[in-house]
C-alpha cells in the first residue's frame, strides 16, 4: 500500500512565490501523515497475519501459504522490470521504519536548473539523544492561618521529599542494574554532565527506601508458583559480609526470582517457597511427608491432630516441638521439613507443582524432575583407560542423546505407545553392562533416578533441562564478579530484588527503562508485575 499525493509541476520561480510556499508545505505535511499511516497499515497487517499463523500453529494447522501472484493474470499491462531491481521478497527492512520522529526538516536542493521538474523528497533519518541535565527549582507557597498553623505548597510526588528527579533516579538505577555500571563510575559520568551528587547519595538512592520494589518482588514469587506448572531451581554462590553463602533462584518463562540467604538446605528451600508467609502448618499433607521421610513412628501420633495446626512464626513452632520433648537434631529437622511443607502447600502452591533441578538434594520436593544435560554430564566426565572403554563410553552418550531427542519429539506428539516403547529404552540403556565397571555405576546410579528422569512422560509440558535456571542465574554471577559480595543487609536485598524485577520485566516484555520511570515517577501505566504474570498465564 504506497499512499502518496502528488505535487504540481512547478517552476522554481513558482515554488517560491508567497503565495504558493505555505500551499506545499501543507501538502508536503500530509504526504508525510498519509506515508506514516501506510507504514501503520501495513504493520498491523503483518502483525494480524502472524498472529492468525500462530493460532494455526497452535491448533496443529498449517499457517496461510505464501503463494506469489500468477503472471498471467496480470496481462500484458503489467510494466517490465526495470534492470537493477531486486527480486521479490528480497528487500531488507527498512531499520528506521517503526522509528517515532520528533522533528522534520525540508531541505531544499541548492542551485536548481531553470526548467526542473520537482520529483518528491529523499527520506534520511538520524537517530540522535540528548543528555544534559535539567533542574527545576520550587517555589513552595508558605501561608499562615488566623489561628497560627503553618501551612505550605506540596512537591510533585515524583519528587518523593528527595533532590532529584524520577528521569535521574532511573537512570542511576538502571545503569547500575541493568548496564553493571559500578557507582564509582556513575558518579564520575554524572559529574561530568553537570549533576552535583556524591558517593553517599547514590548509594542511598540505590538501597534505601525501596519498600515498594520489595513488595513487587515479593509478590512475583506467589503469583508464579500458583499460575505454574512447572519451576526451574538453582543455586550460586553469594557472599555477605565476608561469609559465604548463597543465592537462589526460582523461575520459568514467566518470571524470575532471586534471594540470597546463608544456607541451601531443604529447609531453606521450602522457607522461600512460602513465599513469605512465616507459620508453619501440620495438616495431612504434611503428615504424608513426615511418614515418607522416615521419621519414627513413635512421634507421629504426637505430631498428629484431627484438624490442622497452624503456628504462626518459627518461635511458636519450636515451643511446640519444645513440649512434646522433640528434642533430637533429625528429628526436629525432618518435622520443620513437614511442617514448612504443609505451609507452602496452604498458601496456594499446587500439589503438582514439577520442580526442575539439577539433582541437588534439597530441591527434591514436590514433583520433582531431572535435568537431562546434568545427568549426561556424569557421564562425559569418566576417563577411559583404553580404546574399548573410550568406545563404550561414546556408544552410550550417543544412545542417550539419541533418546534425548526423541522425548523431545514425544513433548510434541505423546501417544501411549511411545511412552512405552522410551521406558523401555531407558532400561536397556542404563541397565546394559559395559566393559566400564565407573560407567556400569554412573549408569546404575542415573537409573535409580529413571522417575524424575522420565517425568516427562507423564507431564509432557515440562522441559527436559534445567538451562533456563542456569541463564537466570548467570545474571547474578555477572554483577558479584564486577561488584563482589554485600556488605549490608539493604545492599543484598536491593540486589536481590532488582535483579529479580529486571529479569521479570524481560520475560514479560516490559522494558526495563519503562518499568523504572513508571514506578519511580509514579504514572501507573505498567500494571504490577504479579498480575501480568496472572494474564499472561492465562492468556500466553
Amino acid at each position: 500500500m504506497n499512499t502518496s499525493i502528488p505535487l504540481p509541476d512547478l517552476s522554481p520561480s513558482d515554488r517560491s512565490h508567497p503565495a504558493v510556499v505555505p500551499l506545499l508545505d501543507v501538502i508536503r505535511q500530509q504526504d508525510v501523515r498519509l506515508q506514516q499511516q501506510d507504514q501503520q497499515m501495513d504493520e498491523r497487517q503483518e502483525e494480524v497475519q502472524r498472529l492468525k499463523d500462530e493460532i494455526a500453529y497452535l491448533k496443529g494447522h498449517k499457517s496461510k501459504p505464501k503463494i506469489r501472484p500468477s503472471a498471467l493474470e496480470k496481462g500484458d499491462s503489467e510494466k517490465p522490470k526495470e534492470q537493477g531491481t531486486s527480486r521479490p521478497g528480497s528487500k531488507k527492512r527498512k531499520k528506521t521504519k517503526r522509528l517515532e520522529i520528533h522533528d522534520t526538516e525540508y531541505i531544499p536542493a541548492p542551485d536548481v536548473p531553470p526548467g526542473s521538474r520537482f520529483k518528491g523528497y529523499l527520506e534520511y533519518t538520524v537517530q540522535d539523544i540528548e543528555i544534559h541535565p535539567h533542574n527545576t527549582r520550587y517555589f513552595m507557597e508558605r501561608w499562615e492561618t488566623p489561628d497560627g498553623q503553618p501551612f505550605r505548597g506540596v512537591l510533585p510526588a515524583s519528587v518523593q521529599g528527595g533532590h532529584f528527579g524520577p528521569t535521574l533516579v532511573s537512570y542511576i538505577l538502571y545503569q547500575y542494574n541493568q548496564c553493571h555500571v559500578t557507582q564509582p563510575l556513575l558518579l564520575e559520568a554524572l559529574h561530568e554532565w553537570g549533576i552535583d551528587i556524591s558517593a553517599g547519595q547514590i548509594d542511598r538512592l540505590l538501597r534505601e527506601d525501596k519498600a515498594a520494589f520489595h513488595a513487587e518482588k515479593a509478590g512475583l514469587l506467589l503469583a508464579g508458583l500458583s499460575v505454574s506448572d512447572y519451576v526451574h531451581v538453582d543455586d550460586t554462590g553469594a557472599r555477605h559480609q565476608g561469609k559465604n553463602g548463597y543465592c537462589t533462584h526460582i523461575g520459568n518463562d514467566l518470571f524470575a526470582w532471586f534471594e540470597s540467604t546463608h544456607s541451601k538446605s531443604r529447609i531453606n528451600f521450602l522457607q522461600l517457597l512460602r513465599a513469605g508467609y512465616e507459620d508453619y502448618v501440620l495438616d495431612e499433607e504434611a503428615m504424608d511427608y513426615l511418614e515418607s521421610s522416615a521419621l519414627p513412628r513413635s512421634l507421629l501420633p504426637q505430631l498428629r491432630s484431627d484438624s490442622p495446626q497452624h503456628f504462626v512464626d518459627k518461635k511458636a513452632w519450636e515451643e511446640h516441638l519444645d513440649g512434646l520433648e522433640i528434642t533430637t537434631p533429625r528429628h526436629r529437622q525432618v518435622a520443620t521439613e513437614g511442617a514448612l511443607l504443609g505451609s507452602v502447600l496452604f498458601h496456594g502452591v499446587p500439589k503438582s507443582l514439577v520442580i526442575v533441578s539439577d539433582d541437588a538434594g534439597q530441591f527434591n520436593l514436590l514433583e520433582h524432575a531431572l535435568c537431562w544435560v546434568h545427568a549426561e554430564r556424569t557421564i562425559d566426565k569418566i576417563i577411559p583407560y583404553g580404546e574399548k572403554q573410550r568406545q563404550a563410553i561414546q556408544k552410550t552418550r550417543s544412545q542417550i542423546w539419541a533418546l534425548y531427542k526423541d522425548l523431545k519429539a514425544y513433548k510434541q506428539h505423546p501417544t501411549e505407545e511411545d511412552k512405552t516403547a522410551l521406558a523401555d529404552r531407558f532400561d536397556t540403556i542404563f541397565t546394559t553392562p559395559t566393559c566400564n565397571t565407573t560407567l556400569n555405576l554412573a549408569l546404575g546410579r542415573l537409573h535409580a533416578n529413571k522417575a524424575e528422569l522420565l517425568l516427562v512422560l507423564e507431564r509432557p509440558e515440562i522441559p527436559l533441562h534445567n538451562n533456563l535456571s542456569e541463564r537466570d542465574i548467570r545474571e547474578y554471577v555477572k554483577r558479584r564478579k564486577i561488584s563482589g559480595s554485600t556488605r549490608s543487609e539493604k545492599g543484598r536485598k536491593a540486589r536481590d530484588t532488582f535483579i529479580s524485577l529486571k529479569k521479570t520485566c524481560r520475560k514479560l516484555g516490559i522494558s526495563f527503562w519503562k518499568y523504572l520511570q513508571d514506578r519511580i515517577g509514579h504514572l501507573e501505566g505498567i500494571p504490577p508485575l504479579p498480575e501480568l504474570i496472572a494474564q499472561q498465564a492465562q492468556f500466553p
